[in-house]
């Protein structure tokens, strides 16, 4: 299968998984075909198999390219200060890193069910290590006696979701500046963990 005159690999793999990601958000991972992504990139269908063996594999690269990227990102801003400004910044980290990565995120949240059970135990696990990250602070918090929480646990999953669901409708421009929903979203966390 050779790749389509003027197609460079360096371009073309960005593009479909750009693309894949793109209709996997609007359309769900079910309704989009290997055809479709071919004909956004601009490609024949076979030559998407030069990118990826197959569509789930390419989920599976965008989900976790996302959680590895996550990852890497929190770890360079992670502080190593006390729990209630480390909150903060986890709280700031993690609007500021989503809100540019909304199709991202909506396919890590939706689509999780059309992986493989390997897959699936991959990505769970990545997801797993970034919420650790949230609850080893809160922790610190509660054992410093800076926060108040019967469960960090449930405290982090409930933070994390709150945090996430500013992705679904924020937009710039509007009503808020996101300094003021970073703010805002900071005071709220705080009152939640009784800080």
């Amino acid at each position: 299968m050779a790749r389509k005159t003027g197609s460079h690999s360096e371009i073309t793999g960005p593009r479909i998984r750009a693309e894949a990601q793109r209709l996997f958000a609007r359309h769900g991972f079910a309704a989009v075909s290997m055809r479709q992504i071919a004909a956004a990139v601009g490609v024949q269908a076979g030559a998407l198999y030069l990118y990826t063996p197959d569509k789930e594999a390419l989920l599976f690269d965008l989900l976790k390219s996302h959680m590895e990227e996550l990852l890497s990102a929190w770890a360079e801003v992670a502080p190593r200060t006390e729990p209630l400004a480390a909150l903060e910044t986890f709280v700031r980290f993690h609007i500021r890193f989503n809100l540019t990565r909304a199709e991202a995120v909506f396919l890590s949240y939706m689509e999780l069910r059309n992986l493989s059970p390997g897959n699936f135990a991959v990505i769970e696990g990545l997801r797993r290590a970034y919420e650790t990250e949230l609850e080893k602070i809160l922790i610190a918090g509660r054992a410093a006696g800076v926060f108040a929480l019967p469960d960090t646990k449930l405290a982090t999953l409930a933070i994390i979701a709150m945090l996430t669901g500013v992705n679904t409708w924020y937009r710039e421009g509007g009503r808020l500046s996101l300094d003021t929903v970073e703010a805002t979203y900071w005071d709220m966390v705080r009152k939640a963990v009784g800080a």
